[in-house]
C-alpha cells in the first residue's frame, strides 16, 4: 500500500465520523428505541421482540447482498464520499420517521420498516467509510487513526445516549415540552439521532477527499467485484483468511453484545435501570481500551493485537461464567471491555492493510459481508443450549469457542511473526 502524507484536518474529522454515525446503535438499537417497541408498541414483549429479531434479520440479509456490490461500484466510480453521502442521507431519513412510531401496535409494521431501511443504510455507510481510512495517513499510523476513530465512536454513542437520558427520558418534564403519555420522550430518540448524525458527519464531506477511481462505470465494479471473489484464494490468501478468521470471531462478539445484557439481568438480578449503567461502562471501558490500543496496534501490528484482544476476552470470559456474586460481575465485565474495541479497531486496520489499492471498498464490503454472513450462527447456538440445559451459564459458554477458533485461524493462517 503506497503511503500518504498525513492530513489532520482530514483525519479528525473522519474520525469525528465516527461519533457521528455511533449515535444509532446506541440509543436506537441496544438502549432505548429498540425496548420501547417491544414493551410500548407490539401487542406484547414477546411478540415484539420476536418482530424486532425479524426486522434485524432481513436488514443483515440486504446488508450480506448488497455492500460487497456497491463497494464495488464505489471503487470503480471513485465516488466513495458521494456513496457515503447518500447512504448516510437514507440512514438520516429513515431514523428521523421513527418519530411517527406512536406507542400502540398500528405503529409496529412502521417502526420494522424504518429501522430495517436505517440499519442497511448504517451498515453500508461503514463499508465507503472504512474504505476512506488507507488515504488519511501512512500505513505505519493507520492503526493509531483507527484506534481513535473507533474510540470516538463509543465516546458518540454515550454522549447522545447520555444527552438522550438527561433531557428526555429521565426528567418528569421533558425539554422541549414533549408529552410522555403520547411516548413523545422516547419517540425523539429517532430525530435527536438523525440530527446528531447530520452535525457531526459534515467535515468529513469537507475534508476527506475521495481516492482515486480504479476503472470508469458500474458495470466495471461488478466485474470487479466478480474478479476478487473468484481469485482471493489464488491472489490474496492472507485477505482471503482473513475474512474467515474475522467471520468465526465477530460471531462471538455480536453474540456478546446481543446477549451480555439479558445474561446480566437474568442471572445477577440486574433491573433495568442497572442494566442500563452496565452497559455505559462498559462502553466506557471499550472506548478506552480502543484509544489506548490504537498506538500499540501500529507498534506491534494488528494481528497481534487483535490476538492478545481475543485471549483476554477469553480469559476473562470463562472467569464470567463461573462467578457468583454481582459485584465480581461487575469487575470481571468492565476488565474485558479494554479488549473488545481493540479487536474491532485492529481488525479493520488490518483489512485496509491487506486490501488492494484499487478494490479498497468492494473488500470494506466483502468484511462488512464476513461479519454478517453467519451471524445467526452464534444466537442460534446459544439459544439451543440454554433451551436445553436451562442454564444462561452454560448457553453463554457457546460464544467462548468462536474466539478460540478465531484465535487458532488468525495465528495458523496469517502466520504471524512472533
Amino acid at each position: 500500500m503506497t503511503d500518504v502524507t498525513p492530513d489532520r484536518r482530514a483525519i479528525a474529522a473522519w474520525c469525528l465520523f465516527d461519533w457521528a454515525n455511533s449515535a444509532f446503535p446506541a440509543v436506537i438499537t441496544t438502549f432505548v428505541f429498540a425496548t420501547y417497541v417491544a414493551q410500548a408498541v407490539a401487542p406484547d414483549p414477546v411478540s415484539g421482540a420476536a418482530a424486532w429479531a425479524g426486522a434485524t434479520t432481513i436488514a443483515g440479509f440486504a446488508i450480506a447482498l448488497l455492500s460487497p456490490v456497491l463497494g464495488a461500484i464505489a471503487d470503480s466510480s471513485g465516488r466513495q464520499k458521494r456513496w457515503l453521502a447518500l447512504s448516510a442521507a437514507a440512514m438520516a431519513a429513515s431514523t428521523a420517521s421513527l418519530w411517527f412510531v406512536r406507542p400502540e401496535p398500528s405503529s409496529l409494521a412502521w417502526a420494522l420498516v424504518a429501522f430495517t431501511a436505517a440499519t442497511v443504510a448504517f451498515e453500508i455507510s461503514i463499508v465507503f467509510y472504512n474504505a476512506l481510512l488507507p488515504g488519511l495517513a501512512p500505513s505505519s499510523h493507520l492503526g493509531r487513526v483507527s484506534g481513535w476513530g473507533w474510540g470516538l465512536g463509543y465516546a458518540g454513542g454515550i454522549a447522545c445516549l447520555g444527552l438522550m437520558l438527561a433531557a428526555f427520558v429521565l426528567p418528569t418534564s421533558p425539554w422541549l415540552g414533549l408529552d410522555k403519555a403520547e411516548a413523545e420522550h422516547v419517540r425523539i430518540a429517532g430525530p435527536l439521532t438523525a440530527a446528531w448524525l447530520v452535525a457531526f458527519a459534515a467535515p468529513l464531506f469537507l475534508f476527506v477527499r475521495d481516492p482515486p477511481a480504479a476503472a470508469p462505470g458500474a458495470r466495471r465494479g461488478w466485474r470487479e467485484l466478480i474478479d476478487t471473489m473468484r481469485l482471493l484464494r489464488r491472489e490474496h490468501r492472507q485477505l482471503a483468511w482473513f475474512l474467515v478468521a474475522n467471520m468465526v470471531w465477530s460471531n462471538g462478539l455480536t453474540t456478546l453484545f446481543g446477549f451480555g445484557a439479558i445474561y446480566a439481568a437474568g442471572t445477577f438480578g440486574m433491573a433495568t435501570e442497572e442494566v442500563l449503567y452496565f452497559g455505559i461502562a462498559l462502553n466506557v471501558t471499550a472506548g478506552l481500551g480502543a484509544f489506548g490500543f490504537a498506538w500499540i496496534d501500529d507498534r506491534i501490528g494488528s494481528e497481534k493485537t487483535i490476538a492478545i484482544g481475543l485471549v483476554m476476552i477469553t480469559l476473562l470470559g470463562g472467569a464470567l461464567l463461573v462467578v457468583e456474586s454481582k459485584s465480581a460481575f461487575w469487575v470481571l465485565a468492565l476488565a474485558i471491555g479494554p479488549f473488545l474495541g481493540p479487536v474491532q479497531a485492529a481488525g479493520r486496520t488490518l483489512c485496509a492493510r491487506l486490501a488492494p489499492a484499487d478494490r479498497r471498498a468492494q473488500v470494506f464490503g466483502l468484511f462488512a459481508l464476513s461479519g454478517r454472513i453467519t451471524a445467526f450462527l452464534g444466537p442460534m447456538t446459544l439459544g439451543a443450549v440454554t433451551a436445553l440445559t436451562q442454564s444462561q451459564r452454560w448457553g453463554m459458554a457457546t460464544i467462548l469457542p468462536f474466539f478460540v477458533v478465531g484465535l487458532w485461524l488468525l495465528l495458523t493462517k496469517l502466520r504471524i511473526r512472533t
